[in-house]
């Protein structure tokens, strides 16, 4: 079995797991990134209003960062 029939055989089995706007309800999206749009999450959810994605990866930017200074000091 080749590696683009595995990844399709995963998405097939994974495609009712799929983070979309029904599932959703009224809560917040929240991922640690990269996602795929379209396998684990729609587009309407990660870019939408309830989405905090980019808040998250603008504060693991500034950790990260802090943790290199204290490190390299």
């Amino acid at each position: 079995m080749g590696q683009e029939d595995e990844r399709e055989q995963r998405l097939d089995a994974f495609e009712e797991f799929q983070v979309d706007e029904e599932l959703l309800g009224d809560a917040a999206f929240m991922h640690c990134l990269p996602a795929n749009r379209g396998e684990e999450v729609t587009a309407d959810v990660i870019d939408g209003e309830q989405s905090v994605v980019w808040q998250q990866a603008e504060n693991r930017l500034h950790a990260q960062k802090a943790l290199l200074v204290e490190l390299v000091d």
